[in-house]
């Protein structure tokens, strides 16, 4: 048996940019940092922060395109994949990446003017990338 799933929870580093692929799908990236504390052997606080390079696709693409802005709190559930290429100078490149599944946006920044800005909303992938808007309460 095999697992690939990918949660975590943090908040966006940048504001997300979409672009359409050649075949006229809807891509989504943005970063999100995760960060832990804990106190090492003499007692002192320790901070790491990590960050992640996520993306969406099709419909849940459009949606954090709109929804989503720097600083807000996210959840989001999918599948960790590695992509390569080779670079404009051939050197190859790659890139390890959170396919999101699902997401649950949460509350905007401080100052972000939005009807729902104190609720969280969730939205999943659906099979295929075919998202029902109509469903996703907003």
């Amino acid at each position: 048996m095999n697992v690939n799933k990918a949660i975590i929870i943090g908040r966006l580093t940048r504001t997300p940019e979409s672009r359409t692929t050649s075949s006229g799908q809807t891509v989504c990236s943005f970063s999100v940092a995760t960060s832990r504390t804990w106190k090492d052997s003499s007692g002192a606080k320790q901070e790491k922060t990590d960050f992640h390079n996520i993306v969406t696709w099709g419909k849940l693409a459009e949606l954090c395109q709109t929804y989503l802005v720097k600083g807000q709190m996210v959840f989001i559930e999918g599948r960790i994949e590695t992509r390569s290429w080779e670079g404009p100078d051939g050197a190859k490149r790659n890139r390890t990446e959170i396919v999101a599944e699902n997401l649950r946006f949460g509350p905007k920044p401080r100052g972000m003017v939005n009807e729902s800005s104190s609720e969280e909303t969730t939205v999943e992938a659906a099979p295929e990338e075919e998202i029902n808007v109509e469903e996703v309460p907003f």
